[in-house]
């Protein structure tokens, strides 16, 4: 099985979506390499990242996933670099 490393970003504007989005992050945990949240407070919202190595289908339903919540948008990069699993 192939993976790619990807950059998925996300900005909350509706707080009461963390706990939900913590819970699907968590789910996906192992896939992902590092997290930085920013909390804009002058906006009040929250902007992450979230760095994966992952196979894309996996990369693609993590983001998908995470776009459904409401409140909350994302966008995902995806490296061209591919590796097989280990």
């Amino acid at each position: 099985m192939e993976t790619r490393v990807a950059v998925i970003g996300i900005i909350v504007e509706n707080q009461d979506a963390i706990s939900e989005l913590n819970n699907i992050l968590h789910e996906y945990g192992k896939y992902i390499i590092g997290r930085m949240g920013i909390p804009y407070r002058e906006k009040g919202i929250n902007i992450i990242s979230i760095a994966v190595d992952a196979p894309q289908d996996i990369i693609s339903a993590l983001s998908g996933k995470i776009g459904r919540l409401n409140g909350i948008s994302t966008k995902t990069a995806f490296s061209n670099f591919i590796s097989k699993a280990e």
